[in-house]
């Protein structure tokens, strides 16, 4: 099967653990059965050998992403249609700006059409928005991070689009990191047997355990973190005047990552108290797909 052609526009560099093509795949194939099913009956309606030309417009500024999933569906429907981008995943995009122009059956467009645009709204939604949170800590040391709040299925592909939007990943699911929490600590016996217990843990499952973290909720408890080991330390709903103390006592030694609560309003306040991280769940989970058309132009 042929598929459709790739962007014109320059590629983005997104760098991203994750491979991504498998993933994609998984995606479209679960969106085109719950759409499609035995088969589109309003389609039906088009002669099934019309060619035709689609636009896909922004009608809102935000961040493209997504354009992999679009490409696609639009090939599982039309293996001989050609996509053309004009705007690469990761570009800034303009209210009323052309994204790409679809040249295929008529029929098959139609049917790919809410699949394709599901995705690109969606992804784009979550780029823009950590766009716009990465852009109000500029230049501080601070990243800003997501977290697993995202939708069932489709985590991947989210914490893809934070990557294009300028965002940074926390660990992608249970089994590729370990993060110590108030639960595990208080089932393990306190702090320095959690993390005795996580190191074990973490040497056995050494190809895919990437990182060891706990989370501390007052200054005590990160004391307790660093003279256990821990190189990385989530300070869960610090105000900022203890961010800046724990910045201090932590003096360089672990990355420090802030947590709870964090808004647009609050989060160069954050910032600005040197810690090294701050996570947000709301990148992923809070989003309002961005405004993007579709329309027949021949």
């Amino acid at each position: 099967m042929r598929h459709p052609q790739l962007s014109r526009a320059p590629a983005m560099s997104i760098e991203f653990d994750y491979p991504l093509a498998a993933e994609i795949t998984r995606n479209v194939t679960s969106a085109i059965a719950e759409d499609v099913g035995a088969g589109d009956l309003t389609a039906a309606l088009v002669p099934g050998e019309r060619r035709v030309r689609a636009r896909v417009i922004s009608r809102e500024s935000g961040v493209l992403c997504g354009s992999a999933w679009f490409d696609e569906c639009v090939r599982r429907l039309d293996p001989t249609a050609t996509v053309t981008w004009q705007a690469a995943d990761g570009e800034r995009i303009d209210a009323d700006q052309l994204l790409c122009t679809i040249d295929g059956n008529g029929r098959a467009l139609l049917t790919a059409e809410r699949s394709a645009l599901n995705f690109l709204q969606l992804l784009s939604a979550v780029a823009s928005k950590a766009r716009i949170y990465a852009d109000a800590i500029a230049g501080t040391r601070a990243q800003v991070v997501d977290t697993r709040k995202t939708l069932p299925g489709l985590r991947v592909a989210q914490k893809y689009a934070v990557r294009a939007g300028g965002g940074g990943n926390h660990r992608l699911a249970l089994w590729d990191a370990i993060l110590i929490k108030e639960n595990h600590i208080h089932a393990a016996g306190g702090i320095a047997q959690a993390m005795a217990a996580a190191q074990k843990v973490a040497a056995a499952a050494a190809d895919r355990c990437k990182f060891i973290q706990v989370e501390v909720e007052n200054l005590d408890e990160l004391r307790q973190a660093l003279d256990a080991g821990a190189t990385m330390i989530l300070l869960d709903n610090f105000s900022c005047a203890l961010l800046r103390e724990a910045v201090a006592l932590n003096a360089g030694r672990a990355v420090l990552e802030a947590s709870g609560n964090v808004s647009l309003e609050s989060i160069r306040e954050i910032a600005e108290t040197g810690v090294d991280r701050i996570s947000v769940g709301a990148l992923t989970k809070d989003v309002k797909a961005l405004d993007l058309s579709m329309r027949f132009v021949d």
